[in-house]
């Protein structure tokens, strides 16, 4: 039997090259994704926790410096913000929100 509440929700940004699947944990909402080598510029509506899964992020946080992240390694994004990012090499993520 089909439940509509337990489809998985796939996203896709920039021409493609970032994509996600979008699911429910038990840490909450949660979004698995990929990110190709490039630069990009993110919003949000509410607090997200990313973490480095694969790859290195370069972030630039509002008002804040850049600041490399690599596998394992996480960060917070404050709600109505945005955040910039820059993969020199393909990157693999998880980002919890609420």
């Amino acid at each position: 039997m089909s439940d509509l509440n337990n489809t998985v929700k796939h996203n896709s940004y920039f021409e493609g090259t970032v994509q996600s699947l979008g699911l429910d944990t038990d840490k909450g909402n949660a979004t698995v994704g990929v990110m190709k080598k490039g630069t990009y510029q993110f919003s949000t509506s509410t607090v997200e926790t990313m973490i480095v899964v694969s790859g290195i992020m370069n972030i630039k946080l509002a008002d804040g410096e850049w600041t490399k992240y690599a596998e394992q390694e996480k960060f917070e994004v404050a709600a109505n913000s945005k955040f910039d990012i820059v993969c020199d090499t393909d990157v693999a993520y998880i980002c919890y929100y609420a």
